[in-house]
């Protein structure tokens, strides 16, 4: 019997998820592991202020590790989700934690240069790549199909909110730190949150978590399987798209919103600074946090609505008010209600994708997926830019964009409609 089989029947949203215990273990792991990631994020551009390095490299050292510490998820997402098939998804979950504390707890001990530093940052990227996936794999075995819902909506809030206080809070704890264990308490600090999350993942009670993979197969040919079910099945393919597209429009903003501030600035002559945008994306983040937990909680009872067609269609019309609004709070206002539309694709898309994959192809999908969505965040960040800057219109960017999303939104709608009708997410 599974451990899904357990939970009880008569409830829904998240009492039923609080009731379910291998995944509040595998929730409270998450958020552990989470914030561990973003204080990681702030720790190494303290390191970097911290070592010797030449002022006209300054800028340069601190795009490196950044560049470091993203571009494994570029290049290994996919090939870390075949081992997930191949190996326990429990294991991989707290190894993977107590490698990337093991690996920060070393810097200290580590000559004080910054290709060491590096070193780190593609390490720790590279243990994340695999921790991902078989995160999204252990979901759909911890939780009963009519639970995906509210399950991916708390993980997704859970994501947002480590973004929103683990940067918040990355800066007071490192200074906190560094009061008692100098330059390298940071180090410990991260550390021992990852080992504390691999300590809480090791006690996630998951059955049914023997690889099911065929053993005779190769990586690569696991691969190219993976490639060929996402061709066949359509339905999941449509769904990764979708996903990627919200992922490049969040993009987009993250390399737009800067921009945009200082058109406001200049337009309005408004105290603003370009470095502000920060603003645009919390708010972002704060409405997708309220999108998901919504969903979350009642997103049952629109398990029949077209959610994806609403959510890109909100999405669309927020980018498209971008050009017209000229007041801060009205942009501010804008940015919540992209992230509450973001909500209703990201939730019902990630649980289609749970719900459509079988069990032997899930570190495939979730890895393919990882991979394409690196991919999204990453390169959307420089198109973006570039037509701002060739068109020297922010919000003209902006404007093309919307129209875009729109356009998608009701492809999506069309493209998934069927099946969105017979399947409850």
């Amino acid at each position: 019997m599974s451990t899904s089989e357990s939970q009880p029947s008569d409830r829904s949203g998240f009492r039923a998820l609080m009731q379910n215990r291998p995944f509040a273990i595998l929730w409270v792991g998450q958020i552990v592991s989470q914030i561990a990631d973003k204080i990681f994020f702030v720790l190494l551009i303290d390191l970097v202020i911290h070592y010797q390095i030449p002022t006209f490299l300054a800028n340069f050292s601190k795009a490196s590790v950044m560049m470091a510490n993203t571009l494994p998820a570029v290049f290994l997402g996919s090939a870390a989700g075949i081992f997930v098939d191949r190996w326990s998804k429990k294991q991989i979950l707290w190894s993977s934690n107590l490698g990337r504390g093991i690996i920060i707890f070393m810097i200290p001990f580590l000559p004080k240069q910054l290709f060491f530093l590096l070193i780190v940052a593609v390490v720790e990227s590279v243990l994340t790549q695999f921790f991902a996936p078989a995160e999204q794999a252990t979901i759909a075995v911890l939780v009963e199909r009519k639970l995906l819902m509210p399950a991916n909506a708390l993980f997704t809030t859970t994501m947002m909110g480590a973004l929103v206080v683990g940067f918040a809070i990355g800066p007071v704890l490192l200074s906190w730190s560094a009061a008692w264990g100098g330059t390298y308490g940071g180090a410990i600090l991260v550390g021992g949150l990852y080992v504390l999350a691999a300590v809480i993942l090791a006690l996630v009670p998951v059955k049914d978590d023997k690889p099911i993979a065929s053993e005779h197969l190769h990586p690569w040919e696991d691969f190219k399987q993976g490639l060929r079910y996402l061709r066949k099945n359509r339905l999941l393919s449509n769904a990764l798209v979708q996903l990627t597209i919200l992922y490049s429009v969040f993009a987009a903003l993250i390399a737009l919103a800067p921009g945009l501030i200082e058109t406001l600035r200049i337009e309005q002559g408004i105290d603003v600074q370009a470095r502000d945008f920060s603003f645009l994306l919390s708010c972002a983040g704060v409405g997708l946090i309220l999108g998901a937990a919504f969903l979350g909680q009642w997103g049952d009872r629109f398990d029949r609505w077209p959610l994806p067609l609403i959510g890109f269609l909100s999405m669309g019309l927020v980018l498209i008010a971008f050009f017209f609004a000229h007041q801060l709070e009205l942009l501010l206002l804008l940015s919540g209600f992209l992230g509450l539309g973001a909500a209703f694709i990201g939730v019902p898309m990630q649980t289609l994708i749970q719900t459509q994959t079988p069990p032997n192809m899930r570190g495939k999908v979730f890895g393919v997926q990882n991979n394409i969505i690196n991919i999204a965040l990453s390169f959307p960040l420089s198109i973006a830019a570039l037509l701002a800057d060739i068109t020297s219109s922010v919000r003209g960017v902006l404007l093309s964009i919307g129209i875009l999303v729109s356009i998608v939104g009701i492809w999506a709608w069309r493209s998934t409609r069927g099946m969105l009708h017979d399947e409850t997410y």
